[in-house]
């Protein structure tokens, strides 16, 4: 048995319920042989993973009517993997990352709970990401510019693993670093279109929550 506990959701995900476990609080922690220490998360940062965090299911259902078609799509941070698990249910080529070590095993257990084939997986840390990276056409992620920095950090990600053609889609829950982050990105060539999105059925506006969604034409096409 595992040091933690978890529990199933079943959510409303486009046009399709997912079944998703996660860790049952807040409170789990559980790293016996130091991997969670040695990707630089600590105690309190561990279980964050493993929630279903309303940021989350906004990308979710951003991700089940965006246009796919033929990209190549990254996750970044995916967690539980819900933006991956819908892409994989619409027959996209998406890849989930994150650098919590059992974000995999949560990604294919949750992959196998909804009938879905696995969705391809990349230990990916964003401050030292390794040489010899794929490029994507579309990188999406939710609530990952948490701290003032991540908006910097971030966007040398993008600057690293974009196609010379790239959408970035980005789902944030009002932390404030949204514009630090659009103006990384329109220095590198992205158009930039900000929206506001309601992250709980209750919200009523003006909504916290942004959609980002920034997009860069090949050079010398329209």
């Amino acid at each position: 048995m595992p040091g933690y506990d978890t529990r199933i959701h079943t959510l409303r995900l486009g046009d399709r319920d997912y079944r998703i476990r996660s860790l049952s609080d807040l409170q789990q922690y559980d790293d016996p042989d130091g991997h969670a220490e040695r990707a630089g998360i600590s105690s309190a940062q561990w279980s964050l993973f493993g929630q279903v965090w309303p940021a989350g299911q906004a990308l979710a259902r951003v991700m089940a009517t965006h246009e796919v078609a033929g990209k190549r799509i990254l996750e970044l941070g995916c967690g539980l993997g819900l933006a991956s698990l819908v892409l994989s249910h619409r027959g996209a080529d998406v890849v989930a990352s994150d650098v919590h070590p059992l974000a995999e095993t949560f990604l294919a257990y949750n992959a196998g709970l909804n009938d879905l084939p696995a969705v391809t997986y990349r230990t990916l840390s964003w401050q030292a990401p390794g040489p010899g990276l794929d490029r994507f056409d579309m990188i999406i992620a939710s609530d990952v510019l948490y701290e003032r920095d991540q908006a910097g950090v971030i966007a040398g990600l993008v600057d690293a693993l974009a196609r010379p053609a790239c959408e970035v889609v980005l789902v944030d829950p009002g932390r404030g670093h949204c514009g630090a982050f659009a103006r990384h990105l329109k220095a590198q060539g992205f158009a930039v279109d900000e929206r506001r999105l309601a992250l709980r059925d209750d919200e009523t506006p003006p909504y916290r929550g942004r959609l980002l969604l920034c997009r860069r034409a090949a050079h010398g096409t329209a």
